[in-house]
């Protein structure tokens, strides 16, 4: 795995370069849907990881937020986000990150999420153990509900969504000690891994904002499923990514409520 890992960071830190020299900078902004924005540096950043990774590994197939790509057909495909964040990034909100994973057979086993603007770039992969700036890293090893630090997000259909998570939120607010909701899957879910936070959950997300990260948490010992405890894929719309400790305690209040029926969403593929 070590000649996908190295290309992997050297396009993730190519496309942060680049990223990092737009904010403060006039954007142009397009939207995908009422609130769900793009930006030229979206499209730009896409492009050179892809151009980066296809020239190093033109049988590999690519997945990407922006250009979509091919669903099925090869077992060696690149799963990217350009910027994962892309609201906090339009404002100049200094959190969010490149998100770039290697499946085989739809499984991670290489996974890289870079923060350009703290230079933090988490790693991983299959059986390899979870980095930080080449450093090991680990999850937290809180045990107790009351003394948890907790991340969440909200999806771009929240207003007409019928489970839009507030209510997981005020059932969490009553029974952490703190939750946060910061704007980039792949980086709450890095910051899992590292102990920052002890765990995170959130409804409607995409194969790029989770399939590099949630090898960076397995990796680092965390733990991942859906709301109901069960298996988690990065296909799947809602995941819960813990220390592990937590785990049960989450995935309770999380099923406390009649769970809605939510329509399937399609991602972009060609």
């Amino acid at each position: 795995m070590d000649k996908y890992l190295k290309e992997a960071i050297a396009a993730a830190k190519k496309s942060g370069s680049l990223i990092r020299s737009r904010v403060g900078k006039t954007k142009t902004i397009n939207y995908k849907g009422a609130i769900d924005l793009v930006t030229d540096v979206d499209k730009a950043s896409e492009r050179l990881i892809k151009d980066h990774l296809l020239k190093k590994f033109p049988q590999h197939l690519f997945l990407g937020e922006e250009s979509g790509g091919q669903k099925e057909g090869c077992a060696y495909r690149w799963i990217v986000d350009p910027i994962d964040g892309t609201t906090n990034f339009a404002h100049d909100f200094p959190y969010f990150s490149v998100s770039i994973a290697l499946e085989i057979n739809c499984q991670p086993v290489v996974g890289v999420v870079y923060d350009p603007m703290h230079d933090e770039l988490f790693y991983a992969t299959k059986g390899g153990g979870a980095f930080l700036n080449e450093k090991k890293i680990r999850v937290s090893k809180i045990k107790d509900m009351k003394k948890s630090l907790l991340c969440t997000g909200f999806a771009y259909e929240i207003k007409g969504a019928r489970d839009s998570n507030v209510e997981h939120f005020v059932d969490f607010l009553m029974t952490a000690q703190a939750i946060r909701r910061m704007g980039s899957a792949a980086l709450d879910l890095c910051y899992v891994a590292c102990g920052r936070f002890d765990g995170f959950w959130e409804i409607g997300l995409k194969p790029w904002d989770t399939a590099a990260a949630i090898l960076v948490v397995t990796e680092a010992g965390g733990k991942l499923s859906k709301f109901n405890g069960s298996k988690y894929s990065h296909y799947d719309q809602e995941i819960l990514a813990t220390n592990g400790s937590i785990h049960t305690q989450m995935s309770r209040i999380l099923m406390r409520r009649p769970k809605p029926k939510i329509c399937k969403i399609i991602w972009n593929s060609t």
